[in-house]
């Protein structure tokens, strides 16, 4: 089931010398929207963990596998693509969910959280061209092992909550944290 990553420069044939990259630029130009930027967060840590060597798997159980552990990736922002009176309330998903394992193509007997760790990426910018400069995110990270104990069959993550819990890192250590804490 290894899918190969595109070049940029892959022609798709029959539509007037376009590429895969017109392609990503079109569909994907809007990183602010919640889908682009979910899949954005998966990448900031994919390649910061230097596993973007494949193309990611939608729809398997956990969005980033890394030297054997398995990381799920949630992101959250207070600015939205659409018209706002307040920024958004950040609420992040950690519910148990029924699991497709793409490498085994099975899925879970019954709802579970998949992942070793969860990485909770928070888009802090006020202005939506600020989505591309890591200096306007934090991550969080908490072991599936800490949400389990802490929260139980809780479905949702506030940021108060999530701020009590575990620390707040910013990109420039985030490395360092995300590996210390997969290694526990």
């Amino acid at each position: 089931m290894n899918s190969k990553k595109l070049a940029p420069g892959e022609k798709i044939i029959g539509l007037n010398e376009s590429t895969i990259e017109d392609f990503w630029s079109w569909a994907y130009s809007d990183v602010l929207s919640n889908t682009n930027r979910a899949i954005f967060a998966e990448f900031i840590i994919a390649h910061t963990l230097g596993v973007t060597d494949q193309p990611r798997i939608e729809w398997d159980e956990v969005d980033i596998r890394y030297k054997g552990k398995k990381i799920e990736v949630k992101s959250a922002a207070y600015v939205q693509r659409w018209k706002q009176d307040k920024p958004s309330t950040i609420r992040l998903d950690i519910s148990k969910k029924w699991a497709w394992n793409a490498e085994e193509n099975e899925y879970s007997t019954q709802p579970i959280r998949a992942s070793n760790v969860y990485v909770f990426c928070i888009f802090e910018g006020k202005d939506e061209n600020d989505v591309l400069n890591m200096d306007f995110w934090k991550f969080y990270v908490l072991s599936t092992r800490d949400i389990d104990e802490l929260f139980g069959e809780q479905k949702t993550i506030g940021i108060r909550k999530l701020e009590k819990t575990t620390t707040t890192v910013r990109y420039a250590e985030f490395k360092k944290w995300i590996i210390s804490t997969i290694e526990k």
